[in-house]
């Protein structure tokens, strides 16, 4: 009795190792660049390097589109991503909704999160330049 109970509690403590460490959970992380203005329109371009923890890499272009009360103009070096609920790299490409008040002069950092259906994306960054307001739009992978 005791070895089918040992049997069952193998498969069990296999069944949920399987389950917890998918190989879809993967955990990827952009290293970026990004630069632009803003007067009422937003917009920004850049580009950077998605690595996983499975191997895999893609580079991407960054595109950031959006409107609202916004002005000014600057520029993000060396910026983290780090993506979560990612079962492939190629759902890190699409549209994030994106929506912030910033505020910034000279040297500056920050921090903003996004989502894209189950996918999220946050991101931090050190950068330079000025900029104030109110904006809402996109944060485009391509």
């Amino acid at each position: 009795m005791w070895k089918s109970v040992g049997a069952v509690a193998l498969v069990l403590a296999c069944w949920m190792a399987s389950t917890s460490a998918r190989a879809g959970d993967i955990e990827c992380k952009m290293d970026f660049h990004l630069s632009g203005w803003s007067v009422f329109y937003q917009t920004a371009t850049g580009s950077g390097t998605v690595h996983c923890s499975n191997g895999q890499s893609m580079g991407v272009h960054i595109r950031v589109k959006g409107g609202g009360l916004t002005f000014g103009k600057n520029e993000i070096d060396h910026g983290i991503g780090k993506f979560s609920g990612i079962t492939s790299i190629s759902e890190i490409k699409g549209h994030y909704a994106d929506a912030g008040v910033h505020a910034g002069a000279s040297k500056s950092a920050g921090a903003r999160v996004m989502t894209k259906g189950n996918v999220s994306l946050a991101l931090s960054g050190t950068g330079k330049g000025w900029d104030l307001g109110v904006a809402f739009g996109a944060f485009i992978l391509e």
